[in-house]
């Protein structure tokens, strides 16, 4: 019986990782991504499955980011009820992150219909925080390197990503095939965050191309962040950073516990971060100390680098504090979140800073940011664009091209086939190209909702 691959998200597109693998009557889906920027991307989430949720065998997650692990309380809503296999740390985030997505949707649902800007009447959540909690009874985790059958004689287990807390890349064997799932790898630099591990030998690899076009500077964050947030100062501005929860959040605070030791920042700054789920991810931290680069010290530093905003009364009353300030909130890409507010109050003043700290989807609000729009739609509204945008190049937690392609030849063995996934597709085919021309592999980028035999 042949082993079929269908593509089910982040092919051609850099979001909603979906990739369902079925054989012999059996299936079982990698990652379970809500897709995040475009309209017609988003749209997608609503799309049904090819296949109904109870007809699903199990579930495995790669890591905790919602664009891998945002859909599974949908799919448990709409009837899903297998196991679902992850990582320890990755169950840790995903604990504090669907939750959070649930409850955020029900919010800016609830904002839309008070301010009467949706297009539909009533805005629903896809799902709501309760939906999430139930999901969640549904993980089971498994350590790095430890086998694991998620189906009846199907074998699987995990190597380390790098990336953020949990993160892997799973190794599926199944009908005298093995595949090889990358999910999001890291930088073997990364300032947090431990290199990935060398891949195990595998008959197809699914290899993300976030960055598959382009090269990370030399520079560190230390060298861009600090001039950036001492020029906002200095004017008596505010900096707004919008930042992802897990991973760029943490990296930004421990770079400014950096700054301010180095009096490269005043030390009496104000520093907040105004994220429940960034402010929990930061505090897994010191649970899983060896799974990245910081020591317990470091760890505290870290936590007591920011006056912590957990209720929406402590991130209203961060406006009341005129003077120069740093404000970190999720989202990263501005999708949504506490961050909107934070803009709306900001943006529009020469004196202050937008710092955008990784990759902005296409169609996302940073994309615009970072793209010099004029201005920005914020709850109805289009608000004009006065304050500095500075991107961050060195901020990202995803390998650039030349590491995503010493990660491939570090292979045992050249694979039949090489699947680039998770990109844009200008990224995604800069990167089938290397693979081809340097390692002489077949590889191509694969379209949304195509089966492929492996």
């Amino acid at each position: 019986m042949s082993v079929l691959v269908r593509f089910l998200g982040a092919a051609g597109t850099v979001t909603g990782s979906k990739y369902l693998v079925e054989h012999d009557g059996h299936s079982l889906m990698v990652d379970c991504g809500l897709f995040q920027g475009y309209k017609q991307l988003r749209l997608r989430n609503r799309d049904p499955l090819p296949i109904l949720p109870n007809k699903l065998g199990a579930l495995i997650l790669t890591h905790a980011h919602l664009d891998h692990s945002g859909y599974l309380p949908l799919l448990a809503k709409e009837g899903f009820h297998g196991k679902v296999w992850c990582t320890p740390a990755t169950r840790d985030l995903a604990q504090i992150l669907l939750p959070d997505s649930g409850h955020l949707q029900e919010e800016d649902a609830a904002f839309a219909n008070r301010k009467g800007f949706s297009k539909h009447a009533p805005a629903l959540p896809l799902y709501t925080e309760e939906d999430a909690l139930r999901s969640l009874k549904l993980l089971r985790t498994v350590p790095l390197h430890q086998p694991f059958e998620p189906l009846p004689g199907w074998q699987a287990s995990f190597t380390g990503a790098g990336h953020i807390l949990g993160a892997a890349s799973l190794l599926l064997d199944v009908g005298g095939r093995r595949l090889l799932f990358s999910g999001d790898l890291g930088r073997p630099d990364d300032v947090l965050m431990l290199p990935p591990e060398p891949p195990p030998a595998a008959d197809a690899v699914f290899i993300e191309s976030t960055y598959g076009d382009r090269e990370h500077p030399q520079e560190d964050v230390l060298a861009e962040l600090g001039p950036a947030l001492q020029r906002a100062a200095a004017r008596g501005g505010t900096a707004v950073v919008p930042v992802f929860a897990v991973g760029r959040a943490q990296e930004i605070l421990h770079a400014i516990v950096q700054l301010k030791a180095r009096d490269a920042l005043p030390r009496h700054l104000p520093v907040y971060l105004d994220s429940p789920m960034a402010i929990h991810s930061t505090g897994l931290f010191a649970r899983h100390l060896g799974e990245h680069r910081l020591d317990a010290a470091e760890c505290r530093a870290m936590e007591h680098s920011a006056e912590m905003a957990m209720s929406v009364e402590q991130s209203k009353a961060i406006a009341m504090n005129h003077g120069p300030k740093v404000i970190l909130a999720a989202s990263g890409m501005a999708t949504g979140g506490r961050v909107l507010h934070h803009l709306a109050r900001y943006l529009s003043d020469h004196r202050n800073m937008v710092v955008l700290t990784g990759y902005q989807a296409p169609g996302t609000r940073g994309a615009s940011l970072a793209g010099h729009a004029l201005t920005l739609r914020l709850h109805g509204q289009d608000l004009p664009v006065r304050a500095e945008i500075v991107q961050l190049a060195s901020a990202s937690a995803h390998a650039d091209a030349s590491q995503l392609m010493a990660w491939l030849r570090a292979l045992p063995a050249a694979p039949h086939r090489v699947f680039v996934v998770h990109g844009d597709m200008e990224a995604s085919d800069a990167l089938r190209h290397r693979v081809e021309a340097e390692l002489g592999w077949p590889a191509l980028v694969p379209e949304h909702g195509s089966t492929w035999r492996v």
